[in-house]
């Protein structure tokens, strides 16, 4: 692997860390710029419930969470502790933060690689086959397909799911699993019923991105189709089928793969959305319930994830494009 990709590479490793020093700064910014705290969350929800909260009661949750240091302090106590896995303390759930997000992070991390085969085992051949047949009816239908598809935000899709699957079919498509498997043990019949639920986040959170990717595939292809190399690889002697996929298709993935870092983000970015219409044990709900609340340390801490995330994503499709185009292999060298 080349030394520019290299995990193991210093300038990698110390940029890497670099990144993600600088977006905790921002995440923890960004988290503490709503006026007030967690104290006049707590306020609030108690006024609005109807029960009474003292100021005496108020100082004391300040004083025990460490609200009414200064932010700076607050900042760098919780960047050391991370450092020892600790990312502090949910004042809303009264767990570890560490113990929350645990809970829900794996199915956020299935449901986002889910979306993205999702995305690209449908974007890329339908955009190969529409650019072959172009101007057919499977190219008008696909376009217009797609049109809908970018046009159509995601939570309205999955409110439309919501309405015909209960209306039409008597069947509720939110959530992962069915009630009899919401609080049981893993085993063989609560995988198949998590499956049988999985299709729904993924097809809303997926629609966009596929669209787009089968936009950019169709429209990068017959680019490529227009070359004078394919005119001379038909003049070899290779079947048609084979010529395509050996020559102007791969150099037609370049923009998709080198998208895969964006399309992580997309994704991610309108999980919580999702989540939370669909009522989905992800991290999804809990990130918008924690922004509401002012539970500082555990929107900071999914923030942070996030947006690690997507630079693990951004980083893999360095790597997926040096190896679907040696050129750029030969430019890390």
């Amino acid at each position: 692997m080349p030394r520019a990709f290299s995990a193991t590479n210093p300038d990698t490793t110390r940029r890497f860390l670099f990144d993600v020093g600088a977006v905790s700064v921002i995440a923890f910014i960004i988290v503490s710029l709503p006026p007030g705290d967690f104290a006049d969350a707590y306020a609030a929800a108690k006024i609005n419930s109807g029960e009474t909260v003292t100021l005496a009661e108020l100082d004391a949750i300040r004083d025990r969470f460490g609200l009414n240091r200064p932010l700076y302090v607050q900042y760098f106590s919780w960047v050391g502790k991370m450092f020892h896995g600790d990312f502090g303390f949910s004042w809303g759930y009264s767990r570890p933060v560490v113990e929350v997000i645990a809970e829900r992070l794996p199915m956020t991390i299935l449901i986002a690689a889910s979306t993205l085969v999702f995305t690209y085992a449908t974007a890329i051949p339908l955009g190969i086959y529409s650019a072959i047949r172009q101007y057919s009816f499977a190219d008008y239908t696909f376009t217009i397909l797609g049109y809908i598809g970018l046009a159509t935000p995601n939570f309205l899709l999955a409110l439309l799911l919501l309405y015909f699957a209960n209306s039409f079919f008597g069947v509720s498509v939110g959530g992962l699993f069915s009630l009899e498997y919401q609080d049981a043990a893993w085993s063989w019949a609560k995988f198949k019923d998590l499956m049988s639920h999985l299709w729904v986040p993924v097809v809303v959170l997926g629609t966009a991105g596929t669209a787009f990717q089968l936009r950019i595939m169709r429209a990068t292809l017959l680019e490529e189709l227009n070359k004078m190399y394919v005119t001379a690889a038909r003049a070899t002697g290779l079947s048609e089928f084979r010529m395509i996929m050996k020559y102007p298709v791969r150099l037609a993935l370049n923009p998709i793969v080198s998208t895969l870092g964006w399309e992580l983000t997309t994704v991610i970015s309108g999980a919580p959305i999702i989540g939370l219409v669909l009522s989905l044990p992800d991290t999804g709900p809990m990130f918008i319930n924690a922004l509401r609340s002012q539970d500082m340390f555990l929107a900071g801490a999914m923030l942070l994830i996030y947006c690690v995330l997507v630079m693990i994503g951004s980083f893999i499709s360095d790597v997926l494009l040096m190896l679907v185009d040696p050129r750029v292999k030969m430019g890390a060298n």
